[in-house]
């Protein structure tokens, strides 16, 4: 039986009108991906104000890795509003921030003693775990990479190299920030190729950049995601972290590893750091930490995490005890479900199917992931340019078919899996019959649009 049930066409006329009336109310600059306006959500599945039931492969933009409203999360949230709702940690502490950074000190990659504190998104994690650093260090620089995606702060778009839609118009950015190339083998910056480059991308493109552009004694961090992101899903070579590692102990670097998006279950383990061996000395989370509210962390080692002083941590809102709640309740679910081992089969799945099209149609470029975190890119199999425009006709006619979708790549030509882990083998394998009828509808409009020869 179809997951998918489409009672209009979409948009329906509620959803049409629900945006008529957001074009007065909401700036333009709030994008919306999708014109659909949903009233209900319950595992991988969503419905719109229409009475249409759509397979959710984006979940919130990855916030919701143990489903939409999980029970378990429900009801401790339930549990946790009829005790209190607010009270702001910096005054009156509670239990559940103390219980859920125990959590965090556990399960976290890194054998040493930890500590944790919270915020309510990953931007402000970022910005956080940077203070932080640089407090430790006692230097200014932070390094990040190209493709890399760290927020909408100011520090956050600083550090985050896409420039549209995020950056352009909002300058000027806070300074001392540089950036190096990502470990992107499929557009290698160096026009290498692995694993004949040696990674070129390693510690000989730091120890280059420290010699050239700034002094390796004045880097307080490398920010780094384990797998990008916003910047198309892309999975270095292992040996890219190991020799990142190596260069940040040489030279008394933190190593921040952002896991916004690939923490908690996505990539086939807790956390993605464990999947490329990576022990950073700040780690942090957000997103589907908090099963659908505000809440992101940042956990990092003892001695660094204590160096800001009473008082210089901290916001009105962070580690809320109703998002506390949920959080530990998340992370109980991804272990009760086995939801790691999960991603990896919802991961298989995709690539068989993934691999297939690529076979199939030469506009699918590569195929990649990590678990759960999983895309493929097209581009022009000719000249190998981005196909972003083939990348929208997609997104679109999933979404016109029942089921939700989202690009990504600093190029708009990736599609990208981010959906709940509890989404059944059914419901995923009638998502992917709906992308492959996209896709093969994009690559027909690409034929038709070709002039005939001769």
């Amino acid at each position: 039986m179809s997951a998918i049930r489409l009672k209009t066409t979409v948009p329906g006329p509620r959803s049409q009108e629900l945006h008529r009336r957001r074009q007065h109310a909401v700036p333009r600059g709030v994008h919306q991906s999708t014109p659909v306006y949903i009233v209900r959500s319950e595992g991988a599945l969503l419905e719109d104000v229409d009475g249409n039931v759509f397979i959710d492969l984006a979940g919130g933009i990855g916030c919701l890795n143990a489903g939409h409203r999980d029970p378990a999360v429900v009801a401790a949230i339930h549990e946790q509003v009829d005790r209190h709702m607010h009270a702001c940690v910096q005054v009156t502490p509670y239990e559940n921030y103390i219980a859920l950074a125990e959590m965090l000190n556990r399960i976290t990659p890194g054998s040493f003693a930890k500590k944790t504190f919270f915020m309510n998104s990953g931007a402000e994690a970022v910005e956080n775990a940077v203070k932080v650093a640089r407090a430790y260090t006692k230097r200014p620089a932070i390094v990040c990479f190209e493709d890399a995606f760290h927020g909408r702060t100011l520090l956050g778009m600083a550090l985050t190299s896409k420039t549209h839609p995020y950056k352009a118009g909002f300058e000027p950015f806070p300074g001392d920030i540089y950036r190096i190339p990502y470990a992107y083998c499929y557009r290698c910056s160096y026009g290498k190729t692995y694993p004949g480059c040696k990674i070129q991308c390693g510690t000989r493109a730091l120890e280059d950049y420290f010699r050239r552009f700034v002094a390796a004694e004045s880097v307080a961090a490398i920010i780094v995601e384990p797998v990008l992101g916003e910047g198309g899903f892309v999975v270095p070579p292992l040996e890219f972290f190991a020799e990142l590692r190596a260069t940040c102990d040489k030279h008394g670097i933190v190593l921040i590893a952002d896991e916004v998006q690939t923490g908690f279950a996505r990539t086939g383990a807790m956390f993605a750091c464990e999947r490329v061996g990576l022990e950073p000395d700040v780690l942090i989370t957000a997103k589907s930490l908090g099963g659908g509210l505000p809440l992101a962390a940042i956990t990092g080692r003892s001695e660094i995490m204590d160096t800001p002083g009473p008082g210089a941590l901290g916001g009105t809102f962070s580690g809320n005890p109703v998002a506390c709640a949920a959080g530990l309740a998340v992370i109980e679910t991804i272990q009760r479900e086995n939801l790691c081992d999960r991603a990896n089969c919802l991961g298989g799945k995709f690539e068989s199917r993934a691999r297939e099209w690529r076979r199939r149609w030469p506009i699918v470029g590569d195929v990649r992931g990590l678990g759960a975190m999983c895309a493929f890119e097209l581009s022009d199999p000719k000249t190998g340019q981005p196909a972003h425009e083939e990348t929208r006709q997609i997104t679109r006619y999933c979404y016109a078919h029942g089921v939700i979708v989202l690009s990504a790549g600093s190029f708009g030509n990736v599609i990208r899996m981010l959906m709940p882990l509890v989404i059944s083998d059914a419901q995923f394998e009638e998502a992917l019959d709906v992308m492959e009828a996209g896709l093969s509808d994009a690559v027909g409009h690409v034929l038709h649009a070709v002039p005939s020869v001769g």
